[in-house]
C-alpha cells in the first residue's frame, strides 16, 4: 500500500508543481521538463506497482450492471480528451467546457470507483479525482475568466468520435490482456 500511496502523492506533487511554485519552476527552465517527465513517470509505476500489489477491505465488487455504466463513462471520458485535442478551434464539446481533459480524467476516475469497491481503488482512483478537481480549482483561480474557443470544422467533430471508439477498443482489449474483463 505504501508504493500506491507514493505513487499518488509524487503525481500529485508534480501537477501540482507549476501551479503552487511557479517560481521555482520557472527557475528550472527546460531543464523542468524532463525532471516532471521522469517524476510522473516514476509516480505512474508506483501506481501500478502499489495497486498491484495492494491489499484491503472490500465494500462491493464488479456488478454487471456498475461495469455496464462505467464502460459508458469511459467512451464519455475518451471523448472529452478527444475534445482538448485540438490547438486553435475546438469540437463541439471543447467550447462548452473549459477543462475538457481534466473533466474526462476525473470521470475515468469515477468510472473506475463505480467497479472497484476495496480500500487500493479508494486511494488510487479516489486521489486522482481529488487531484483532478484540485487542479481545475487552481487553474481557474490563477487563469481567471474563460475564453471560450472558436468552434471547429463538423469534420473533426466525426474525427473525435471515430478516435473515441478506437481508443476505446484499444483500451479495453488492453485491460483484456492484462486480465481485466472490461464488459458486464
Amino acid at each position: 500500500m505504501n508504493l500506491l500511496i507514493a505513487g499518488v502523492v509524487l503525481w500529485w506533487a508534480a501537477h501540482l508543481f507549476k501551479r503552487l511554485a511557479p517560481g521555482l519552476r520557472q527557475s528550472l527552465g527546460g531543464a523542468g521538463y524532463p525532471i516532471m517527465a521522469v517524476t510522473i513517470i516514476l509516480s505512474v509505476v508506483l501506481m501500478v506497482l502499489g495497486y498491484r500489489g495492494a491489499e484491503g477491505a472490500i465494500f462491493w465488487g464488479r456488478d454487471p450492471m456498475w461495469v455496464g455504466i462505467n464502460n459508458v463513462l469511459m467512451i464519455l471520458a475518451f471523448y472529452f480528451y478527444a475534445a482538448s485535442a485540438a490547438k486553435d478551434a475546438k469540437i463541439w464539446l471543447g467550447t462548452k467546457v473549459r477543462h475538457p481533459q481534466l473533466t474526462g480524467f476525473s470521470i475515468w476516475a469515477f468510472a473506475h470507483l463505480l467497479v472497484n469497491g476495496d480500500t487500493p481503488s479508494f486511494i488510487l482512483f479516489g486521489g486522482l479525482l481529488v487531484w483532478a478537481i484540485v487542479e481545475i480549482f487552481l487553474i481557474n483561480a490563477q487563469e481567471g475568466p474563460w475564453q471560450r474557443p472558436a468552434r471547429a470544422p463538423f469534420k473533426k467533430e466525426i474525427v473525435a468520435v471515430v478516435v473515441t471508439v478506437v481508443v476505446t477498443v484499444v483500451v479495453m482489449g488492453v485491460h483484456y490482456a492484462l486480465g481485466v474483463t472490461p464488459w458486464g
